[in-house]
């Protein structure tokens, strides 16, 4: 199984940012799939995951300003990210879980204040 993620990148406060990531070697349509966060010093944190009934879940911190999609065709899932402030500033990671946990390999999303 395996995931890439991109779209990362450096954007002021207030802008937006759409991160995508690929899965293969998986079922994709079966299974959660979700974005998660890891600013320096700190733990990973959920930011949103969307179930393979298309159901979602969002952080608190996140609501209201990120949404989250699949296309189940592509086998992709998304992440936009509209009105960024630079505590989103991380490294995002895409999972996706059956049996167990995959994680892709992470994107660096930078927010200047």
């Amino acid at each position: 199984v395996q995931l890439q993620a991109s779209g990362g990148g450096l954007v002021q406060a207030g802008g937006s940012l759409r991160l995508s990531c690929s899965v293969s070697g998986i079922n994709f349509r079966l299974f959660p799939v979700g974005w998660y966060r890891q600013a320096p010093g700190k733990q990973r944190d959920m930011v949103a995951i969307i179930g393979a009934e298309h159901s979602t879940d969002y952080a608190d911190s996140v609501k209201g300003r990120f949404t989250i999609s699949r296309d189940n065709v592509r086998r992709n899932v998304y992440l936009q990210m509209n009105s960024l402030k630079p505590e989103d500033t991380a490294v995002y990671y895409c999972k996706i879980t059956s049996n167990r946990d995959y994680w892709g390999q992470g994107t660096q999303v930078t927010v200047s204040s």
